[in-house]
């Protein structure tokens, strides 16, 4: 490491540690290094459908142990925000449990009626209905944020459309632009740093896309590593301005690294 061994570590979920489900060659390893070296670490994701438990079972199941504690969602990163910009407020949600249970644990009362904010997050059910509840909620004055502005969301059949296609027809139905909290936001890092006590000289984050990822480490103030495992391939890196401290391979490259 250029500025000797990291304390702290952040890391992608998918492309870093699995990949549909299965775990990338190299993960287990690397996450039994991190607790071995006790190295305070947290998994980070823009999935806002899933709460901790979920996705630690999800881990679980594909041979990987990560305890609840130590994943940090846009969800979760949204609800501190909003707790930390209104306490006790109100929202009107779309999405699933891991942004409506969020909310609910930072005090939040989720209701249709004059909301203080339209929460808008992931989900597999968008509803006609409720994109028009939002849409005339924002209208009438509610503040619109969502969750990130990932476009479209991976699927067996395809690409889905995901939290930033929808935002993007509100914004269209109502002129007003959401605040996306999740990744490339480098709030959402900042966020987890605080969850586990980091200080950015001495984190370091891993992920696989150039756009989210390496971007918001180094908004952040963050070594950065690419790993060439998921969404991003070497050719394509120069095609950015930025550019991560390390490109690596995949998170079995990065064990020495601890």
């Amino acid at each position: 490491m250029t500025r000797g061994r990291a304390e702290c570590w952040l890391m992608d979920m998918d492309g870093v540690l699995v990949h549909e489900q299965h775990a990338l060659p190299g993960a287990a390893d690397f996450l039994d290094r991190l607790v071995e070296q006790e190295r305070r670490f947290l998994v980070l994701t823009n999935n806002s459908i899933y709460t901790p438990r979920d996705l630690a079972a999800r881990l679980e199941r594909a041979g990987l142990h990560v305890p609840e504690k130590a994943i940090w969602t846009s969800a979760l990163a949204t609800a501190t925000f909003l707790a930390d910009q209104m306490p006790a407020g109100s929202a009107f949600v779309i999405g699933e449990a891991g942004l409506t249970t969020a909310l609910y644990e930072v005090g939040y009362v989720l209701t249709d009626t004059d909301p203080d904010y339209v929460v808008l997050g992931e989900t597999r059910t968008y509803s006609f209905e409720a994109i028009t509840q939002a849409i005339r909620l924002v209208r009438n004055g509610a503040r619109f944020i969502a969750t990130n502005p990932d476009t479209t969301g991976p699927s067996p059949e395809g690409p889905l459309p995901a939290t930033g296609a929808v935002a993007a027809l509100i914004t269209r139905a109502t002129g007003a632009n959401p605040y996306f909290v999740g990744k490339p936001n480098p709030m959402m890092f900042r966020s987890a740093m605080n969850q586990i006590d980091a200080h950015s000289e001495t984190t370091v984050m891993v992920g696989d896309r150039m756009d989210t990822d390496v971007v918001a480490g180094i908004e952040a103030g963050l070594e950065t590593v690419l790993v060439l495992s998921g969404s991003t391939s070497k050719p394509e890196i120069g095609r950015y301005p930025h550019r991560p401290t390390h490109v690596l391979d995949s998170i079995a490259d990065a064990i020495p690294l601890i």
